[in-house]
């Protein structure tokens, strides 16, 4: 039997004070982090900061995402020396697509391009 990754099991809110710490160090806002989040998931502020409070973990916050973006299977690269496009587990996938966001913002791209949006809005 497979065990869970540690992480399937690990509270959101958790680790999302490290998500903005790594934003705001290079100065980028909590309010992108949370727009990235959003644009991910589907979940609306409200939603997400209910989550966050109830400590949801990353299994069930993903399940339970009301919408994933269909534009997330346009995020491609490297995060923690492996190739999103490439990570077989879907739940694993989806946690790999937020880290790859949350570096983009970290590495000072424009939000349209981290949105995946081909014309701005």
């Amino acid at each position: 039997m497979e065990t869970k990754h540690r992480i399937y099991t690990m509270a959101v809110a958790s680790v999302y004070p490290h998500y903005v710490a790594k934003a705001e160090k290079k100065g980028r806002t909590k309010a992108e982090v949370d727009t990235i989040f959003t644009w991910l998931t589907g979940y609306s502020q409200a939603e997400l900061e209910f989550n966050l409070e109830h400590r949801t973990d990353f299994e069930t916050f993903f399940a339970q995402a009301p919408a994933l973006n269909p534009a997330r299977s346009l995020i491609t690269g490297v995060v923690c020396g492996v190739r999103v496009e490439e990570v077989q587990d879907p739940l694993m996938r989806e946690v790999r697509y937020l880290d790859k966001l949350i570096d983009e913002l970290a590495k000072g791209r424009p939000m349209e391009k981290i949105l995946r949006r081909t014309n701005p809005a």
